[in-house]
């Protein structure tokens, strides 16, 4: 069983989408790029997938330059590509065109030896379904409170 250890999470995303289908993907990274994230230099704030050429580009993934990298270090905000299977792209990509659906990387995470990302489709919440989901989230701490 290979250990799972979480990098990052893009806590924004679950705040202002529903998240209504997850799916495991790798990442095409450079050799100091795998060390910054093992060392968790790794943001995903404000990131987004795109289908281009039929391969799936995660944009704005901000992994920060390996300390001791010197040369071989990559642009931190490289679009990086995520290894996904053909039929997993196109099933994303028809969602994703259709009205209000996007694609976001929801947080990233270390199996065994190898960086995975987990990709969510998205739907946009509106500012009433925000407020509504706070409110219902501090009904569940108030009841948590309550048992104890």
């Amino acid at each position: 069983m290979d250990a799972i250890k979480r990098i990052a999470d893009n806590r924004k995303a679950r705040h202002d989408y529903y998240i209504e289908e997850t799916i495991e993907a790798g990442v095409e990274l450079f050799g100091t790029e795998v060390k910054s994230v093992r060392a968790g230099a790794c943001n995903l704030r404000d990131s987004f997938c795109a289908v281009k050429n039929g391969e799936m580009i995660a944009h704005n993934v901000h992994i920060s330059p390996y300390e001791q990298g010197n040369r071989y270090n990559q642009d931190p905000l490289r679009p990086k590509r995520l290894l996904m299977h053909r039929r997993e792209i196109e099933k994303f990509t028809r969602a994703a065109e259709r009205d209000g659906y996007t694609i976001i990387p929801l947080n990233i995470y270390l199996k065994g030896s190898l960086v995975k990302v987990t990709v969510g489709l998205a739907k946009g919440k509106k500012l009433y379904d925000k407020r509504e989901s706070e409110k219902n989230r501090e009904v569940q701490r108030e009841m948590e409170r309550s048992k104890r």
